[in-house]
Parts: structure tokens; C-alpha cells; sequence
């Protein structure tokens, strides 16, 4: 039997979430099983646990949380056996947002999922920063590099602080991109300034439209990487050079936004959004790929900024909620 946290009903987390004692998986054709070190928590796990905009529970129990990294334990029929033993980091292991998708996540000591959903952790990452690779990274790989390269332009991030942004700047960084980060505080930009060559621009101090005319001498940005969309279009729009594009991946203080039409078409303006549980197959190769190498380079490691036990998932779910820096991981296995 192993351990694994669950939720039968939305709502608030200490109140829906428990951890039992469950029947070990067993790996159908095509999957691995993997002995799990360490389950992220991300905001749209947190979202999908408390019923966030309407959702509804798609099964009867659900074990939460899409990412995490572990050990290949066992295969099935069709996956090769010499992936036992290897170090991997999963992503979507509950499936589709918003989607039926799969009842059983990584908040679990074990999980069997599809082989190519567990993919080879590089050496220099540890368990707990493994586990935060799968929706923050494919999703910023989405936001940066989807549309090509960005050597050269002009990269606004918004929250940059936050775990999609922290590794968004890494890639930009990475990917010699001129990168002007966003953030809300002191300590926030003292982080981001750690990664490389960034301007930063603390939104709680100063006029960011402003600020950002006067680093690119009038110009604008040429690609603005956006946290909330309704809360900045505004700010984005004033920001922007023309023809230049808007990626967006969460929209969370107002999910119907109404946009300005006419602001954005005398820019020429484009308007991605982008979803990190929507990548086609080409696209989420090349991501892998690139996460992988940059992780093996050291030009992105994830940001811990709190680990919690199993039994303390709630407090975990809780602090997410909270918008606390740092990624959040629950440790199922104390050492790496």
C-alpha cells in the first residue's frame, strides 16, 4: 500500500484534502511506474482543488498535482526495461485542464503514467527541483521560444517572480534576449537580478509604461510574457512597440476581459495565448529538449521557496494560494 493525498469534493484545503493509504499502481502498456521524491504544487493544481471559475470534479477521488520527479520503478508491456532506475521529471500527470483528464497525480508516493509523460531528469537538477520543470517550464518555453528566437529583442516580463516568470527570464536570458522584469518587491528583484543581465522594474514604486519607455528609448518591447492579462492590458498596450506581441497564460482577476480593439490594431499587435497543457507533440519535444539543456548547462534552475511534507499538503495548497515566492514542492522522500 502506499500513501497518497486526495480530494473527493472542491473547496477550501484543509478541509477537502486527506492523506490514505491506497493500492500500489500497477503500469498498463506504454507506461512506467515511478517511486515519487517530489510533487510541485502549482496554481492551476491549487485552482482545480478549490473549484476555481466553475470547475467541477471530473472523478469520483482525485490525487492532485500535474509535476514531479522520482525513480522509474517498473515498466509495462512495450516500454523499454532499461528505464528502470532512471531519474525522471513528469508533466500533466492529471491530464487536460479543464478536461476529464486523468484521476491520479503525483501527490502520491507512487504513480504510473504514460512513459513518455516521465522524462530523463538531467544530473545537476535534484527531486524537488525536477518537480517544478513540467507546467512552469513548458509553459515559459511556450511563452519565449514558441514563436522563434529572441535574440536581440526586447523581452517585458510581467510577475516576473513568479515560477512561470522566474523561468521565462532564464530562457530570455539564456536566449540573449534584452530582458526587463516586472516585479512587486525589493527582495523580488534582488532574485531576479541573480539570473543575469535584467533591468527591473518594481511596479509598487515606479510608473512601469513609464520606465519602460525610458529603457528602450521610446521603442516599446517587442514581446510582453503576461501573468494576468485583464489586470495589465492597459500598462501592456502602452508598453508595446509596434508590431509586437503579447503571450499571455493567465488571465486570473477577470476571465471574460473586454480588449480595446482599435488600441491594439493601430499597433499591429498580436495577442498569443498561450496554454501550458496545449502543446502539440513537435512543440513539446522541442521544449523537453531545451529545458533539459539548459538544466544541464545550469542556465535554469528552478526556484524553491518552500517544501512541505505529505501530511502537510494543505499548508502547501495554501501557501501557493497566497502568492508566496518561490516554487513549492511536497516531499515524499527526504533525500535526493
Amino acid at each position: 500500500m502506499m500513501q497518497a493525498a486526495v480530494y473527493s469534493q472542491t473547496g477550501p484545503a484543509a478541509e477537502v484534502l486527506s492523506v490514505i493509504d491506497m493500492p500500489d499502481p500497477t503500469p498498463a502498456r506504454g507506461e512506467v511506474l515511478v517511486r515519487v521524491h517530489a510533487s510541485g504544487v502549482n496554481p492551476a493544481d491549487v485552482k482545480r482543488r478549490a473549484g476555481w471559475n466553475g470547475m467541477q470534479m471530473a472523478h469520483d477521488m482525485v490525487i492532485p498535482h500535474c509535476d514531479g520527479a522520482g525513480i522509474i520503478e517498473a515498466v509495462g508491456e512495450g516500454v523499454d526495461p532499461a528505464r528502470i532506475g532512471e531519474r525522471a521529471w513528469m508533466w500533466n500527470a492529471q491530464g487536460g485542464y479543464g478536461e476529464i483528464g486523468r484521476a491520479f497525480g503525483t501527490a502520491a508516493e507512487l504513480i504510473a503514467l504514460p512513459s513518455m509523460q516521465a522524462v530523463h531528469l538531467p544530473d545537476g537538477l535534484g527531486f524537488a527541483e525536477g518537480a517544478c520543470l513540467g507546467v512552469p517550464g513548458l509553459t515559459a518555453w511556450l511563452l519565449v521560444l514558441a514563436d522563434g528566437p529572441v535574440q536581440g529583442k526586447t523581452v517585458l516580463i510581467q510577475g516576473a517572480a513568479g515560477a512561470v516568470g522566474h523561468m521565462a527570464a532564464q530562457m530570455a536570458v539564456f536566449s540573449r534576449a534584452n530582458v526587463i522584469a516586472v516585479v512587486s518587491s525589493a527582495e523580488a528583484a534582488d532574485g531576479i537580478l541573480e539570473l543575469g543581465a535584467i533591468q527591473t522594474i518594481n511596479r509598487h514604486e515606479e510608473d512601469v509604461a513609464a520606465r519602460v519607455n525610458e529603457l528602450t528609448e521610446g521603442q516599446g518591447v517587442d514581446r510582453i510574457i503576461e501573468v494576468d492579462f485583464a489586470a495589465n492590458l492597459e500598462t501592456d498596450i502602452a508598453c508595446l512597440a509596434a508590431h509586437g506581441m503579447i503571450a499571455s497564460y493567465s488571465c486570473s482577476s477577470n476571465p471574460t476581459p473586454v480588449l480595446p480593439y482599435y488600441k491594439l490594431a493601430d499597433l499591429g499587435a498580436m495577442i498569443r495565448f498561450v496554454q501550458g497543457f496545449r502543446l502539440t507533440s513537435s512543440q513539446r519535444q522541442q521544449a523537453e529538449a531545451t529545458l533539459n539543456e539548459l538544466a544541464e548547462c545550469g542556465a535554469l534552475v528552478p526556484s524553491i521557496g518552500a517544501e512541505f511534507s505529505l501530511s502537510d499538503i494543505a499548508s502547501a495548497h495554501d501557501h501557493v494560494a497566497r502568492g508566496a515566492l518561490g516554487q513549492t514542492v511536497i516531499n515524499l522522500i527526504t533525500r535526493d
